[in-house]
């Protein structure tokens, strides 16, 4: 190859590399270059340690309980804010969807959470005997719960409670319609979630349960661990993971609640007026206010009621989507288990789940 063809073949591939950069010069030039990120969006949440609201609340509350400033201030110090807790404590999306009993109750009176709740109750007799005889509250009501809240240990929530409380506590988000309401609220549980966990012994940090803080196999707040939790095993501590503590503690809560002995927790109904006779009782709410005679005058019968003529009842409907809803008459111990959670579906399907547990053990023996 001659010299005049090399270089005529330098120029044209020097030509072919100067249009290709001009080119990518030009697409480069086309893409929109990237938002300049806020100081603010880029940088780390501060730890909670150095927060002055954080140190204050760490001296108050080590002052009126008389544990250590230093070990409060540094538990705090190890929690983590947590964004995917603040977009859960939003409140869900409006549904126009009806409610339904059926689709509800199928959801928890299943044969899974029954065939568990028969091998925890063989497993735990002796503990739940004891919390009835105590307590007043049937077993198979004490499994009902238990076996609703956490299927028997096998979903108890996997958050942190210290992550989840300390950042419903000091970083609530504020576009909740009761913002400053329910942070007063978790800055109370997590005082008293810190006062628990150091008054038995338990490292702050090990602990995981709901978004929320709901803790153990009962799903207690911290609140409801100091008020009614119970040494069910005699070791000295309050340990929800216990069934035998979770187990007392759940009796005690309900009997605190105003629980009463023997009493059903509801009757069936028979309606034979209209409903615009018979729907005003249901403005009476479920703590029980109205006697046989109110309701026998609205057209509401009871058939089956087998308690003291002077119990009070409700008047409770639950509506089962496009279908007949259903009409039952509450008693104190439907309205305690509304305690335990606010929903009637909830505390219908607790009595449920317990009368089909009985019901296994029964046949079982």
């Amino acid at each position: 190859m001659n010299r005049k063809r090399v270089i005529l073949i330098v120029l044209v591939l020097a030509m072919l590399m100067a249009a290709i950069i001009a080119a990518l010069v030009v697409r480069s030039a086309r893409r929109p270059a990237p938002a300049p990120q806020s100081d603010a969006a880029s940088a780390p949440a501060p730890a909670y340690g150095q927060r002055a609201d954080v140190v204050h609340f760490a001296n108050d509350i080590a002052s009126r309980n008389q544990i250590p400033a230093e070990w409060v201030l540094r538990t705090l110090s190890s929690a983590r804010q947590m964004t995917q807790i603040q977009t859960l404590a939003l409140p869900p999306a409006s549904s126009q969807q009806k409610k339904n009993w059926t689709a509800y109750r199928a959801r928890f009176v299943e044969p899974q959470r029954i065939r568990a709740g028969l091998q925890f109750w063989s497993d735990n007799a002796d503990a739940l005997q004891r919390a009835e005889a105590q307590y007043g509250v049937p077993a198979s009501i004490i499994v009902g719960v238990i076996g609703m809240e956490t299927l028997y240990g096998k979903q108890m929530g996997n958050f942190r409670v210290l992550d989840a409380l300390a950042t419903l506590a000091f970083d609530f988000p504020k576009d909740h319609p009761r913002a400053e309401q329910r942070k007063q609220y978790f800055l109370g549980e997590l005082e008293q979630f810190l006062v628990q966990t150091h008054k038995t012994d338990i490292a702050p940090s090990t602990l995981r349960g709901s978004y929320s803080g709901d803790m153990g196999l009962p799903q207690f707040m911290p609140s409801s661990w100091a008020e009614y939790g119970v040494d069910g095993d005699g070791d000295g501590k309050v340990n929800l993971w216990s069934a035998a503590d979770a187990s007392a503690s759940v009796a005690n809560y309900l009997q605190g609640h105003g629980w009463i002995a023997g009493l059903p927790a509801f009757f069936e109904v028979s309606i034979h007026s209209p409903p615009d006779q018979w729907s005003v009782l249901l403005n009476a709410g479920i703590k029980p206010s109205l006697t046989l005679e109110e309701m026998r005058l609205r057209g509401v019968e009871v058939p089956a009621f087998n308690a003291n003529p002077a119990t009070l009842l409700s008047l409770v409907e639950l509506e089962n989507g496009e279908s007949k809803a259903l009409q039952i008459a509450g008693t104190n111990n439907f309205a305690a288990l509304t305690r335990y959670n606010p929903s009637r579906y909830y505390a219908l399907a607790v009595i449920q789940l317990a009368s089909e547990i009985q019901k296994a053990r029964d046949a079982a023996r």
